[in-house]
């Protein structure tokens, strides 16, 4: 079998809404998920074995718990006689920086191993096996626009979604999540298992109309994460100042901040304006797929 390949696109977060801490100590929340182009690489040479090689700018970021293994090693206890192999991870995106690299990673392995083993896999729902991974590893395995809800296991997808351009930029701050929804103390959830979520958005025909949407619903743990590293704030008001840009926030817990702009030269320039002003900062302009 040839050489398999995978995508795994940055999430953005485009609102997160925290409703409150569960009795289980997870987070219920609600949030609009979408996806850039930009990505980690994630290869599969199928075979008998189970390894992984890392390069990428970003390798050296990753720790010895590497959700692909974890993935791989998932499938196996369903199905031990499927295909692993080796696997080679380029990662482009940088860790812990509320974009979902190791999410996306996770997803982007269980695609390459469904692609490996279709009579065998065909059969099982891999939606199962994402909690266990982690909770937005859901959203990650379709990678399309959607809403997620409950602790991030219940997705809807949506759209579909006006073509988008976006800046993606981290400072190269490593934010933990469990710190920043420390830091935010919400307040206890004891309302229902919700079968839907709360606040299901229109559709959108423009950019512009989802700018405006986007307007009146935030992240609520934005302020907690500039909070732990303020310089979080400093990002997301240098994309506020560039022109065309129609919103700016943090994505997920942070670090990185994204910017919608009106149009690809827009986005690009504002890239590469911020890329000069601060060289040591993570910087990419994108499409939302």
């Amino acid at each position: 079998m040839p050489v398999l390949s995978e995508t795994a696109k940055a999430k953005v977060n485009l609102t997160l809404r925290i409703l409150g801490r569960r009795a289980d100590g997870y987070h219920e929340l609600e949030s609009l998920v979408a996806f850039a182009d930009a990505g980690d690489v994630l290869r599969l040479e199928p075979g008998d074995g189970l390894e992984i090689d890392v390069s990428g700018p970003f390798a050296g970021s990753l720790g010895h718990h590497n959700l692909v293994v974890e993935a791989a090693k998932r499938i196996r206890a369903i199905c031990p006689s499927c295909r692993v192999g080796r696997f080679l991870l380029e990662k482009n995106l940088p860790a812990a920086a509320g974009i979902g690299g190791g999410s996306a990673d996770a997803a982007s392995a269980l695609r390459l191993l469904l692609k490996a083993n279709p009579e065998h896999l065909a059969q099982h729902d891999l939606t199962a096996i994402c909690p266990q991974l982690g909770a937005d590893v859901a959203v990650c395995l379709d990678q399309r626009f959607a809403v997620m809800w409950g602790i991030g296991e219940k997705v809807s997808a949506l759209g579909p979604l006006p073509e988008t351009q976006v800046v993606l930029v981290n400072p190269g701050v490593a934010l933990s999540t469990s710190n920043v929804f420390r830091a935010l103390d919400a307040a206890s959830y004891d309302g229902p298992d919700r079968e839907i979520p709360d606040d299901l958005p229109p559709t959108f025909d423009t950019v512009k109309a989802l700018g405006s949407y986007l307007e009146s619903r935030g992240n609520d743990l934005e302020e907690a994460a500039i909070g732990l590293a303020p310089v979080v704030g400093d990002v997301r008001a240098l994309l506020s100042a560039q022109a065309g840009c129609l919103i700016a926030r943090m994505s997920g817990s942070g670090a990185t901040c994204f910017g919608i702009f009106e149009s690809e030269a827009l986005a690009q320039q504002a890239a590469d304006r911020i890329g000069s002003a601060q060289p040591q900062w993570w910087v990419v302009a994108s499409k939302l797929a």
